[in-house]
């Protein structure tokens, strides 16, 4: 074209250069489009999982330690719905009018202990070198997906906005896992540790039945979540300190407890390993789940875009200077702190007295104004 041509055969160039952008343009948004549907296919593959991690459904998960042992009574024991009642401290059939079934209300002590864990536990993380965080509770679809839920679909556990492109978190590891969504952070920022408070929704497709009354299962609740993001090779060994913070945080509570290594069939999408917690709960009669911790390694980081970049000299010394060591996909770990309603079910059941009264646990008197028992309003029966 910049040579000398002739007009007809200018014209003739300038034309086909037209054909070709135009093609381009249409190469380019097909390329957009298989982008996004290969996306879309490779968040549908599970992450690899551990080694150690037990192969098969949940009862082929293996227990790791046993803590303390349960309670005992010299009283007939009370669910936490019957103890709620007495004392006051809840007000489901309110709530069902409200906003439906699985919705409460927290009254009168309930709400101090719910403030009380929530600082009570933040307080104990931060000492351990994690930065506090509230986070949004409405998030794009697209985080949620990354961080490997799924937000449509007839079971999902999350509840989208219409006409939006927003979902109500279920959990803060989402939005904690999206603050540093297509960054390049320092390795000397490494690792970087979140306390997170938020409150969380859940659909709770398909679950049904006097296992999941009262607190236990509800669509709405507050939850005090850890997440770190940290370099691979440290991952396994942050997976097991944050196990030993939840161990650590149940003892001091007085719980009895057991911690299980998931089997495969539990992991869900994202997780590489999984340790759960599940609590002796008098009233129902059973274990329940109280917090779980997960190595998800880079399955996250990789689709969120978070990555690191080595230093220097932990990659090539003899580096000429000006060239960049080439960066990586971060790890990442979640674990649950506290969830309320289940950790108030604990409390209630496994603190109870013979006269219906509930004892607070010492490490939280300091955090509800120094309130010792939450005793009944109302003349009991004998």
């Amino acid at each position: 074209m910049k040579g000398k041509l002739e007009p007809l055969e200018r014209q003739k160039l300038v034309k086909e250069g037209k054909n070709l952008k135009d093609g381009l343009i249409t190469l380019e948004e097909d390329l957009l489009k298989l982008s996004d549907e290969l996306q879309q296919e490779a968040q549908c593959i599970p992450n690899m999982t551990h080694p150690d991690v037990p192969i098969g459904e949940e009862d082929c998960s293996t227990m790791r330690k046993m803590v303390g042992s349960p309670h005992e009574f010299s009283f007939p024991v009370k669910d936490h719905l019957q103890l709620g009642k007495e004392l006051d401290l809840f007000e489901f059939d309110a709530a069902a009018e409200v906003s439906g079934s699985k919705f409460y209300y927290l009254k009168n002590e309930a709400v101090m202990l719910e403030m009380a864990l929530v600082n009570w536990t933040l307080s104990e993380v931060m000492k351990r070198g994690f930065t506090p965080l509230t986070t949004p509770e409405l998030v794009r679809s697209s985080v949620v997906e990354k961080c490997g839920f799924q937000p449509r679909g007839e079971n999902t556990q999350v509840y989208t906005v219409e006409g939006s492109d927003q979902c109500l978190i279920g959990t803060a590891e989402i939005p904690v896992g999206g603050i540093h969504m297509d960054s390049i952070l320092a390795e000397s920022m490494l690792p970087l540790k979140y306390v997170a408070f938020s409150h969380c929704f859940r659909t709770e497709a398909g679950a049904a039945g006097t296992a999941t009354r009262g607190l236990y299962r509800v669509h709405q609740f507050s939850k005090v979540e850890m997440f770190i993001l940290c370099q691979p090779e440290e991952s396994e060994s942050y997976h097991e300190e944050l196990i030993k913070i939840e161990e650590d945080l149940f003892s001091s509570l007085g719980l009895h407890y057991k911690t299980i290594d998931m089997a495969s069939g539990d992991l869900g999408a994202p997780a590489y390993r999984k340790f759960d917690v599940e609590a002796w709960m008098p009233g129902l009669g059973r274990y329940g789940e109280i917090s779980s911790a997960s190595n998800c390694t880079d399955y996250q980081s990789r689709r969120l875009g978070i990555r690191y970049r080595p230093s220097e000299s932990s990659t090539n010394p003899k580096k000429g200077k000006g060239k960049l060591a080439p960066t990586k996909f971060v790890h990442t770990l979640n674990a649950t702190a506290c969830a309320i309603p289940r950790m108030i079910i604990c409390l209630l059941e496994n603190y109870q007295q013979k006269d219906g009264s509930v004892v607070i646990p010492v490490p939280l008197r300091p955090f509800i104004g120094g309130l010792e028992r939450i005793a009944p309003k109302f003349p009991q029966d004998e």
